[in-house]
């Protein structure tokens, strides 16, 4: 088990240390390109982070993803770049704790709801206080960060979610979020604390959420509210989570590779009918494959294996 444990960590770092150097030959395209993916592959590994064991579905990504692009349109000529990650940070975590404490008691359809106008909540006061208190609409962002720059950032963000990831779900907190995903009633009868479970895990979602919108949002040199705080980013990342399997570890990451490059596709060949596809691919993958590629494949294979052991003689069913 060790032995297969040390295996893993090794080509994970091995995967990494080969991604790192992928700018030193890409053309400029190709790490924009990648900026994307990692930036969505981040996104999707956070949300499942807890939304994939508690089932709580959460619509609230691109209000944290904004709070940290906004962040550092603000802050970005008044403090030092590693200052101002911080700050975001700090912010998306009072926010989560804010939300959590205060929401985290529903459930269901309810939740999604609260997400989804939270959202909206937040970017209409942005744009209130741009328009009324600032006089303009949008930020202009220079900062001395390269696209390369930005890549090993989203790269390193990635690689610690995804290990974060694995470290939950192989202790005693991934256990618990497992059983109030199962049944709350069930998890209060094992003694766990399920508000305390629960908001810990929200905020080191939404924190991680912060941080990407905060890295990336020099890439735009440009932000305004339209753009952090697009609600396709919300969608986009369900979907990548929920295709891949939220509840798995590399799901997500399975999920987000193939749908953006797919997306990239679709939004530059078919502009005007982007979001009708969009939404038709949303259905599908909820109808067609409802817990993810990777539960699929393995549903398959065991009934492939069990039908397997029945056709073979002297094997016990």
């Amino acid at each position: 088990m060790r032995r297969a444990t040390l295996l893993q960590a090794g080509t994970f770092i091995a995967i990494v240390a080969a991604l790192a150097f992928l700018p030193s030959f890409a053309s400029p395209y190709s790490v924009t390109l990648m900026i994307g993916m990692l930036g969505y592959v981040t996104l999707a590994t956070a949300w499942a982070l807890f939304s994939g064991p508690t089932r709580y579905v959460s619509l609230a990504t691109v209000a944290f993803f904004g709070i940290g692009a906004y962040t550092c349109a603000v802050l970005s000529e008044s403090v030092p770049y590693p200052v101002l990650l911080l700050i975001a940070g700090v912010i998306g975590l009072i926010v989560a704790l804010v939300v959590g404490l205060s929401t985290l008691r529903l459930a269901g359809v309810y939740f999604v709801i609260f997400t989804f106008g939270l959202a909206e909540l937040v970017r209409q006061l942005v744009t209130w206080y741009e328009v009324n208190m600032t006089g303009t609409l949008g930020r202009y962002i220079f900062l001395p960060v390269t696209p390369e720059g930005i890549y090993w950032q989203l790269l390193a963000l990635a690689a610690a979610t995804f290990v974060i990831s694995w470290a939950v779900g192989r202790s005693r907190i991934g256990l618990a979020l497992k059983v109030i995903g199962d049944d709350e009633v069930v998890a209060a009868h094992c003694g766990i604390n399920i508000a305390r479970v629960k908001i810990a895990l929200f905020a080191v979602s939404s924190v991680i959420i912060t941080l990407v919108g905060a890295i990336q949002a020099p890439r735009w040199t440009y932000v305004e509210p339209a753009i952090a705080f697009n609600p396709t980013i919300s969608f986009l990342t369900l979907i990548m989570a929920l295709l891949g399997g939220a509840s798995r570890l590399g799901g997500p990451l399975l999920g987000a590779v193939p749908l953006f490059l797919l997306f990239e596709w679709l939004s530059a060949n078919f502009p005007n009918h982007y979001s009708i596809i969009l939404g038709l691919l949303f259905i599908a993958i909820v109808f067609v494959l409802p817990r993810g590629v990777l539960a699929f494949i393995e549903e398959s294979w065991k009934r492939r294996h069990n039908g397997k052991s029945r056709a073979v003689p002297g094997v016990a069913e």
